[in-house]
Order: structure tokens, then sequence, then C-alpha cells
């Protein structure tokens, strides 16, 4: 289900244990179960996952959306961040691949969580109009939780 997904939003909790989410870049996720995103060494996300690593990340692709609650944990690998680099990232890179700042982050899966509505809103619009006459509750789509 991740396959084609690239943007999602990772969300961690800072040190007044609020949550705080943000967009990232899904660069890569691992049959194993493992995401891979690039960050800066020194921000805000990296002081919360070395104060608490667990996450969630929350992804939307089309009609499948997918809470992730995993493990997260800072990875200084050349070899790695190569096999992901593209140079669209010197935008935020701009030493590339050599940019001190520039390390991956990896969350690795505990549990998945996902609703997939492959009719989009027709199914939705349709589910809704069955419930108001049937006085029963709405099925929309597929939705299970997996535990990695």
């Amino acid at each position: 289900m991740l396959k084609d997904a690239r943007t999602c939003m990772l969300t961690s909790k800072d040190t007044r244990g609020n949550l705080r989410s943000r967009p990232m870049a899904l660069q890569q996720a691992e049959k194993d179960g493992d995401l891979w995103f690039f960050t800066a060494r020194h921000c805000h996300k990296v002081e919360e996952v070395k104060g608490d690593n667990r996450v969630n990340v929350a992804v939307m692709d089309g009609n499948t959306y997918i809470s992730i609650s995993g493990t997260a944990m800072l990875i200084d690998d050349k070899k790695k961040a190569a096999d992901l680099w593209n140079p669209a990232y010197k935008a935020w890179f701009p030493k590339g691949l050599e940019d001190p700042e520039l390390v991956l982050l990896k969350v690795a899966i505990d549990q998945a969580e996902y609703w997939d509505n492959p009719g989009g809103i027709v199914t939705i619009l349709f589910g809704y109009v069955e419930s108001l006459a049937t006085g029963k509750q709405a099925r929309i789509g597929d939705h299970a939780t997996v535990d990695l």
C-alpha cells in the first residue's frame, strides 16, 4: 500500500508532551516494515525523537489512508543515503550527500492501520445514502490493523 506514497505526516512528541506533525517525503518503504526519510541533523524533530522515539506516520495515497505507529532512529549511513538520494534534495541539503546536516531517519513499523476506499467519493456517498435508508452503519471500503 505504501509503494506509491511519497508524502506523509510524521508526528512526534515535543519536550512538553505536545504532539507535533510535519510533512515529510518518504524515500523508501521496505518490505520488512522500515520507512526511510532524509532529515536535518539539528532540527526539532531530531530532538523530539531523541527524547521519545515513538512516532506516527500518516499517509494518504489516492483513496487509501494509513496510520503507522513505529520507532524512529537516526541513521548516519552514507551508502544508504546515496541509494536514496535525488539531486532535487539539494534544495534542503545544498552540499548534497556531503552536507553535514544530512542524516537518515528510519521508522521501524510496529503497527499499521489502514482504510481503503477504492470507489472514492462515489462509494462514500452511496454508503451514506444506504445508511440513511436502512438505519445501519455505513460500510465504506476495507479497514484493518496489522501488527509487525
